[in-house]
């Protein structure tokens, strides 16, 4: 099924908030095409990138964002998306694309922690790197910005990111 006006949803926050797990469930949830863009992904393994000003990866999401929905792709943009440092290719990005829904996933460190412990990958980083990246409330005072607390579920935080973007179930 095509996206007839693409749809941008950016999940931000913390490492081990829950965004990729969310991203993914939603793309299982619905029956729209849905690009799943990962800032790790493309910081890390595709350009093999540290978290530094003036790297690559930033005009590298935004290109990789832009291609999906230009090519009628509902977009899940995910990372940490640092906004003093991607804050103005959120800003380009969700002033093209009008159809856009940008949540903060406002999880706190003790819960972040208890969460990264259920990730594969957590064992490439522990708890001293996760505490020296934790941001309280890195928001982008996006008129349109929603919060999800740690107490919303997977399920719950899935149907409601469906029931607000518009994005059709495939249930």
């Amino acid at each position: 099924m095509s996206a007839e006006n693409p749809k941008l949803i950016i999940l931000r926050g913390n490492s081990g908030s829950g965004k990729s797990t969310v991203a993914k469930m939603l793309r299982e949830a619905c029956s729209e095409k849905i690009a799943i863009v990962e800032q790790d992904y493309l910081r890390r393994f595709v350009l093999k990138e540290k978290e530094s000003e003036g790297t690559n990866n930033i005009d590298l999401i935004k290109q990789t964002a832009t291609y999906a929905l230009e090519h009628d792709y509902n977009v899940v943009l995910e990372g940490i998306l640092y906004f003093p440092r991607y804050g103005e290719m959120l800003k380009h990005l969700t002033g093209k694309w009008s159809d856009n829904h940008v949540y903060y996933f406002d999880i706190s460190l003790a819960e972040t922690l208890r969460r990264h412990m259920t990730k594969s990958n957590s064992h490439e980083f522990g708890e001293e790197q996760m505490r020296e990246w934790y941001r309280r409330s890195d928001l982008t005072n996006f008129d349109n910005e929603r919060m999800i607390d740690e107490s919303s579920s997977l399920e719950d935080t899935v149907k409601r990111i469906i029931r607000e973007t518009g994005l059709a179930s495939s249930a």
